[in-house]
């Protein structure tokens, strides 16, 4: 699949720092993907952190991305920090 600019939103914005969330049916490693996010390239600058729901159409899964490069248009993101990914009990 491919960025999908109506699954970003604005979750909190201060100090020029802004957290998004995004949701995705594509896994989390092809978000991850450099470029994934250029049509958003003139919102997310390099420090902001998405809150992402991925593979929404699988095995779902749930992370953070940090923004780590934005430059001449190509975003890239770290990979994602997986959250509730182990459950004990």
């Amino acid at each position: 699949m491919a960025y999908s600019p109506h699954n970003l939103s604005v979750l909190a914005y201060a100090n020029g720092f802004t957290l998004w969330h995004y949701t995705s049916p594509d896994d989390g490693a092809v978000v991850d993907t450099t470029g994934y996010f250029n049509g958003a390239a003139d919102m997310l600058r390099v420090g902001d952190m998405i809150f992402a729901n991925v593979a929404t159409s699988a095995t779902p899964g749930a992370g953070i991305f940090l923004v780590n490069a934005n430059a001449a248009g190509v975003v890239d993101v770290a990979n994602l920090t997986s959250v509730g990914a182990t459950d004990t009990d």
